[in-house]
């Protein structure tokens, strides 16, 4: 690939190193995400720079994955003395191309899907944009060849002039960002590794996965200083099952999720309040009895997940919030049983409920856990035989599967929620203005920006959180100890099912700034990446910005 771009302008190199990218079935989870990864690397290796030095540019396994898939790294070193170096990354994968429908053949030509849209009546918006000729389609066109070609063109650029390089650069694609982020989760211990072998100090990442408008004709191009989080609070409740000829001597989970999903999902009263960030709400993304088949039996049990995004919030206080939700739910479920199976009773001629409890107990993962061994019994001995037994699961099956075998502990089945959380989780990760270097970092970012938009008059918007999720949320960390204690303590088998190495993030602790190509529909089967930004003024930010935050860290005195 290097001979055919090495004389082509920046922006044909961009052009065409995407679109050789986008034919690559990168798709998360197959063997694709191994034959992009590989050409990345070899990409990488016919650079003369690096062809001159070899070991700077390798791979390492993801552990324990069964596609045995990889991370690509790749290390410009600077001629300068200097330490200080800027990482930046991006993702390998893709989701999938079934929305295509009849086009999936052409998911990854982009000339053939330009062709399709220009005679695409049904949306004249995406039909407009292949008419421009600014626009290059395909899956992952946006999210994120495109971003991880900009990362390599850099390269290209500043390893052929490195007298303009003030520092140095770690460059990593990572595998497995849609899904479980395995590949940047395992990615922590080599570029650790790197710091402590190179005696590196890392200024700051750089992250290009994709930006887009966020309303109808929004001019803006985004900059973003950090990562949201993301949680996702789970919910196993247990009911009193009965037949549905006497429906009403029952506690119905059903009734109970129903309840909850209403207080949660999409509630604006949850989320938090940060001033000119776009924060969105939680949202049920799973909601099922566990009934298998039809019978004349109320439902046992439910299971319910939400997405929640963490901005400036810890785990802790989120399972505080929902613990409290959760208990007012069951009260309220609780009284309206009762009053309802009064009124039967009244109705019928039936004595009263002759003690019949209605109480629905709440409780975190955490405290049933220790309510379970202050009986003597043992229930972390019961998670693990689960998760051997039931591994074949999707994680947040297992996770259910878990507590309900410790619900079947409890020697009296009392109905009980039982709240915890389920994999993945995403730290947050953003700039602290109180901090002396993220203070240093935002000045040297609205520097650039300020410059870039007099040099090409596009409108910029810097702000805290990238509104999705993205790896960069993984190269530090901002909770205490106590405050993560709180998620791995109500995530059941968390060293098993989603480990994370908290502590070397906390020793890396890394801020990710997302500059980001410019496109539209991402996971979509209209994705689009716009070049003019994307593959000529985007790739000038990011140099500069590199530049600048080395050249500005090299005379402080701050130690990064």
């Amino acid at each position: 690939m290097y001979q055919y771009i090495k004389n082509l302008t920046q922006v044909e190199q961009i052009d065409y190193i995407t679109r050789q990218l986008i034919q690559i079935e990168s798709i998360n989870g197959t063997s694709g995400e191994l034959d992009l990864a590989d050409t990345v690397k070899e990409f990488l290796q016919t650079l003369p720079l690096f062809e001159m030095n070899p070991a700077n540019v390798w791979e390492q396994t993801i552990p324990n994955d069964p596609l045995g898939r990889k991370n690509i790294f790749a290390f410009l070193e600077s001629p300068s003395d200097s330490n200080k170096t800027i990482i930046y990354h991006a993702h390998m994968d893709t989701v999938g191309i079934d929305d295509f429908g009849s086009l999936k053949k052409d998911a990854l030509n982009s000339d053939a899907l330009e062709a399709y849209f220009k005679e695409y009546p049904f949306n004249r918006d995406v039909q407009k944009d292949a008419h421009s000729g600014d626009f290059l389609f395909g899956r992952g066109s946006v999210d994120m060849q495109s971003g991880i070609a900009v990362h390599l063109a850099n390269l290209l650029y500043f390893s052929e002039h490195l007298d303009e390089l003030p520092g140095n650069i770690l460059f990593m694609t990572n595998s497995d960002e849609e899904s479980q982020h395995k590949g940047v989760t395992s990615a922590i211990s080599e570029i650790n590794r790197m710091k402590a072998e190179k005696d590196l100090d890392y200024v700051a990442a750089i992250n290009t996965d994709f930006i887009t408008p966020m309303y109808e004709n929004d001019p803006h191009r985004y900059i973003y200083t950090g990562s949201a989080g993301k949680l996702l609070p789970s919910f196993y409740i247990y009911g009193r099952e009965t037949h549905v000829g006497d429906t009403l001597s029952g506690i119905d989970p059903t009734l109970i999720s129903s309840e909850l999903n209403r207080r949660i999902n999409n509630n604006l009263d949850l989320t938090e309040n940060i001033d000119g960030e776009l924060i969105l709400p939680p949202s049920c993304l799973y909601q099922k009895d566990t009934k298998t088949s039809y019978n004349v039996q109320t439902a046992k049990s439910c299971y319910l997940y939400f997405n929640y995004f963490i901005y400036e919030s810890t785990a802790k206080e989120v399972m505080d919030k929902l613990e409290k939700i959760t208990n007012e739910a069951c009260v309220q479920v609780a009284e309206e049983a009762s009053r309802q199976y009064g009124e039967f009773a009244k109705r019928s001629n039936l004595p009263a409920a002759n003690g019949k409890k209605w109480s629905i107990e709440v409780t975190t993962l955490e405290n049933f856990i220790a309510e379970l061994e202050t009986m003597e019994l043992d229930p972390r001995s019961v998670s693990e035989q689960v998760v051997n037994e039931y591994s074949y699961l999707d994680e947040r099956m297992l996770c259910f599967k878990i507590a309900e075998e410790l619900q079947q502990l409890d020697p009296d089945k009392k109905p009980r929620v039982i709240i915890f959380y389920a994999p993945p989780y995403l730290p947050h990760n953003f700039l602290n203005e109180n901090n002396q270097k993220d203070k240093m970092l935002l000045q040297v970012i609205h520097e650039v920006i300020d410059d870039a938009s007099k040099e090409t008059n596009e409108v910029f918007s810097i702000n805290k959180f990238f509104p999705y999720l993205a790896d960069g949320s993984f190269l530090s960390l901002h909770e205490t100890d106590a405050e993560i204690a709180a998620l791995i303590n109500n995530l059941p088998e968390m060293d098993t099912l989603y480990p994370i190495p908290f502590q070397e993030i906390r020793k890396l602790n890394v801020p990710s700034i997302n500059m980001g190509v410019y496109g539209k529909d991402g996971h979509k089967w209209t994705e689009r990446v716009y070049k003019p930004y994307s593959f000529e003024i985007l790739p000038r930010l990011i140099r500069d910005t590199t530049v600048k935050m080395l050249t500005a860290f090299n005379k402080s005195q701050i130690d990064v």
